[in-house]
């Protein structure tokens, strides 16, 4: 028994090996009434060899297709011969090719402004495709009929003709369906605010339903922060209604950030630390609310706090409001408060515009004036109004694509029973330029003036630090206007670490000191993505344009933003 199962065996091992050895593959030849040139074979048939006859049957009858998307509508197939053990000819006939086709519409089909994307030749009733594109071209066509609400519309040419040299069709479609988005339903964050997804995402009931502008919509939510999608939104079409299933979950997105400088005193020559601390809290009771609460020291007795809360889509609707008050407090100087009252319109998923008003307050705390010193007791009301349009990226470390601030302030400043008009205008734009290959040049520009008939040191704009020309110390630099520009080269090392030139340019004047001045800073820094957040180290010297080189101007610069 033993000795048939290993004769068994053997044979069976035998017959494998032989069927690999010397199995031999098929070959297949295409002929036609008319020589074909090689171009047009390696076309119609890239693969000439076969494993078995089933596979190269299946080949020489899909020809026919080819030829008829080819131009050759006349095509047929007229025999499949074999000629020896391993190869078989296929005979065709080809008939004359034709290179376009006149389509002939209804005019409610479609615009011509639609017809244009696939057509170079339109006319009232009637356009021209190329037979080699025209496949491509009507699934574009389709593709179009799907965005405008009909979503199961199939096209297809009929009534194909042969008049002369020309070939006409009639364009027709099947499954005319239009949709709506008539209900959202959202699975794994139940208390989701639903008015992120009308007025941020875009997704409204009552609009023609597009499946590819939904998934679009869907990735917007990755980019709130404290929710993110789980998979893409799913469609449920009923006889009298369409539905779209959101799949969203959850996300901590609490901040805590914080900053860490050092800096040599210039006069005593000793180590100076300064920085901030930041804590955000953001949508912990599922509105979308946000309160900050920044709290930044440069080591100088300067000290700068601020609070901000802000309710977005109140009542379901797309206003929202915002609070904030800020205190900031130069040594023995000065010290100045400003609270602020916002109500924002939400346009479109990218931009926003507000309305509101500011005060602030600032009182003298010098015993005696300081030469260079205007520093006044005053109060200032301001009408505030502005816009922002922000453009989002699906990236962990650079979340904004493009962004674009603009604000205005209109209102009067009173110091000793006197009033003054004022205006403050303030710009922000920054953009990211991909090069490509991991390469990118980012750019920022920030500008603000004040116009004002006199000027208090107090009441001057103040910039500086990381947050504004690297190389200086934090609002270390008064001015009544002040414009710079921040410049980085940015290559990624991989997803989670990027390394980044520094080169910022400046320039500002401090009217009550009768100052104008150029600042210059050079430097580089990184940015590293850990399990606690994202680490950001940057070491940058500045200088004017009056002032040599020096190395104790270098600023080191370490940041944390970490998520809770």
């Amino acid at each position: 028994m033993k000795q048939v199962f290993y004769i068994f065996l053997y044979l069976n091992i035998y017959t494998l090996l032989y069927q690999g050895v010397f199995a031999q593959q098929l070959h297949l030849k295409i002929e036609a009434e008319k020589t074909i040139s090689e171009t047009l074979k390696d076309s119609l048939l890239p693969q000439q060899n076969f494993k078995d006859y089933l596979s190269l049957k299946s080949e020489a009858d899909s020809l026919v297709h080819k030829l008829y998307r080819l131009g050759f509508i006349n095509a047929q197939q007229k025999s499949l011969e074999k000629k020896n053990d391993t190869s078989y000819v296929a005979h065709y006939f080809f008939g004359p090719k034709y290179k376009q086709v006149k389509v002939f519409y209804a005019d409610s089909s479609f615009s011509k402004k639609q017809l244009r994307q696939i057509s170079e030749e339109v006319e009232d009733d009637y356009f021209i495709l190329n037979f080699e594109t025209a496949e491509r071209s009507l699934q574009k066509l389709n593709n179009l009929q799907t965005e405008t609400g009909n979503t199961f519309a199939r096209l297809k040419l009929t009534n194909i003709e042969t008049r002369a040299n020309t070939v006409t069709a009639k364009l027709g479609t099947q499954g005319k369906s239009f949709r709506t988005l008539d209900s959202i339903v959202v699975k794994g964050y139940d208390k989701f605010p639903r008015s992120f997804l009308k007025y941020y995402a875009g997704v409204r009931t009552g609009k023609t339903f597009n499946r590819k502008k939904l998934v679009q919509q869907n990735s917007v939510i990755d980019n709130l922060g404290f929710a993110n999608t789980v998979k893409a939104p799913e469609v449920l079409f009923r006889k009298e209604s369409t539905t779209a299933y959101f799949y969203i979950e959850k996300q901590n997105n609490n901040l805590f950030d914080g900053i860490l400088g050092f800096a040599t005193d210039e006069e005593t020559q000793r180590l100076q630390l300064n920085g901030y601390l930041n804590l955000e809290l953001n949508n912990n009771l599922n509105f979308g609310e946000q309160l900050l609460i920044n709290y930044k020291a440069d080591g100088n007795e300067q000290v700068n706090f601020r609070a901000r809360a802000k309710m977005p889509y109140l009542l379901k609707t797309p206003f929202g409001i915002s609070l904030e008050l800020n205190i900031f407090k130069r040594d023995s100087t000065f010290v100045t408060t400003q609270q602020e009252a916002q109500l924002s319109y939400q346009v479109n998923p990218i931009s926003s515009v507000y309305v509101g008003y500011k005060g602030y307050e600032s009182s003298n705390l010098l015993d005696e004036a300081l030469a260079g010193e205007a520093v006044e007791d005053y109060n200032s009301t301001f009408l505030t109004t502005g816009g922002l349009i922000v453009i989002p990226q699906n990236s962990r470390l650079f979340p904004k694509k493009t962004e674009l601030q603009l604000g205005a302030e209109f209102g009067k400043r009173e110091s000793k029973g006197k009033q003054e008009d004022q205006t403050r205008l303030s710009a922000l734009a920054n953009h990211i330029f991909d090069l490509g290959n991991n390469n990118a040049v980012y750019l920022q520009n920030s500008t603000s003036v004040l116009f004002s008939e006199t000027y208090f040191t107090n009441e001057l704009f103040r910039f500086g630090g990381i947050n504004s020309i690297r190389g200086f110390n934090e609002n270390s630099i008064d001015a009544s206007l002040f414009s710079v520009l921040n410049t980085e080269y940015r290559y990624v090392l991989n997803p989670g670490l990027y390394i980044h030139s520094i080169i910022d340019l400046g320039y500002f004047e401090n009217n009550p000191m009768e100052l104008k001045q150029k600042l210059y800073s050079f430097g580089f820094g990184l940015g590293l993505q850990t399990k606690g957040g994202v680490l950001r180290f940057n070491i940058a010297n500045g200088t004017s344009e009056n002032q040599s080189f020096r190395f104790s101007n270098t600023k080191i610069h370490l940041s944390l933003s970490s998520q809770f």
